[in-house]
């Protein structure tokens, strides 16, 4: 299996990264093997795969463009194909549709969503669409001076896409076709909650978005494009009171485990799914294994979970229980200079 790692590179982000790394995951040792350096990138900050691994996508934080690249299957080494401008800053996330002839990106720092039309060869196209998000800002003056849309994601169908606004306090809610948005609604949180990313139940009609500034996960459902609220639940465990942000959170794939980092707190929490219903109930956490936990990711045969602590400019592997969901720390720590994405690989 090769890894794909990015993070931030560019001092207004605080950034001590290189660029995009490359690894090959021993299947039996678990040990991590680099492969490839891309350098002369700013900010690769979060990534999206075609199904079958054979394109990447990354987002540049704090710019305005996208990257395409083609990946070697049976080497994992990456080659651009071209970049593309976002139509806003600060790009965030992006996600294909199930044609995978269109990525959608939000752009975080402008307040839109744009749609960028997919060239047969994985090449970027110019935006074909230009959504901009309207709505009062939430109460922090910092955080919430604007519309922030931090995610974007398909439902399982592929019909509708999702956008979690963290400065408006909404997820919107798109109907997607024909390469183009068309608003459907929205669903509001609490004040100053500051909804950041969003992951679908793999079997139920529900969505887990969790709330970067109050450090909760809002659990609706989505039924025909409207979100209902069912949930909100504390990623924090009881008795801590010190400050922390909610960053990744993550569903496993036999849907009976969510997960969520905090930042501040420095852990990744497990939550236990309660079947038919998709609400949440605390199980425990674990330490992040070190600071700054802005993303983690679940390998695909979901037996390990890997964490990217930004602020210690490290990645640690944790086993998943099956059978619990629980998370041990295997001892293993790769080092990467502010990790902020990791994105899986299996080999042709």
């Amino acid at each position: 299996m090769f890894a794909y790692v990015g993070g931030y590179t560019t001092a207004d982000r605080d950034g001590r990264g290189n660029g995009i790394n490359v690894f090959r995951i021993d299947p039996t040792s678990g040990g991590w093997t680099h492969v490839q350096h891309v350098g002369g990138l700013e900010n690769p900050s979060l990534f999206t795969l075609t199904r079958d691994g054979s394109r990447l996508y990354s987002v540049h934080g704090a710019r305005t463009l996208v990257s395409a690249f083609a990946v070697d299957r049976q080497t994992g080494r990456l080659n651009l194909l071209n970049q593309a401008e976002c139509g806003g800053v600060n790009p965030v996330d992006s996600a294909l549709d199930p044609t995978e002839r269109f990525l959608v990106v939000a752009n975080y720092g402008s307040g839109s969503v744009a749609v960028l039309p997919v060239a047969a060869d994985g090449r970027l196209e110019p935006i074909g669409q230009l959504v901009v998000l309207e709505g009062t800002p939430g109460p922090d003056p910092k955080e919430q001076s604007s519309s922030h849309p931090h995610a974007v994601l398909f439902d399982p169908s592929g019909a509708f896409v999702v956008v979690p606004d963290k400065g408006l306090d909404r997820t919107f809610v798109f109907r997607f076709g024909s390469g183009r948005l068309s608003p459907i609604g929205s669903a509001g949180s609490a004040a100053g909650a500051g909804p950041r990313h969003a992951v679908f139940h793999p079997s139920l009609p529900v969505l887990y978005v969790n709330n970067e500034l109050d450090s909760t996960v809002t659990v609706f459902t989505l039924d025909s494009g409207v979100l209902v609220e069912r949930q909100v639940i504390a990623t924090r465990p009881a008795g801590y009171t010190g400050p922390n942000t909610a960053s990744e959170i993550a569903a496993s794939s036999c849907g009976r485990f969510v997960y969520v980092s905090n930042r501040g707190h420095d852990s990744i929490v497990q939550f236990l799914v309660s079947p038919g219903s998709g609400l949440l109930s605390y199980a425990g956490h674990v330490p992040a294994g070190g600071t700054v936990p802005r993303f983690f990711a679940i390998a695909p045969d979901g037996r390990h979970l890997y964490a990217a602590n930004q602020g210690s400019d490290s990645i640690t592997a944790f086993r998943i229980d099956l059978a619990a969901g629980s998370l041990t720390p295997i001892g293993l720590r790769i080092e990467v200079g502010s990790p902020s994405a990791i994105s899986f690989v299996t080999p042709s």
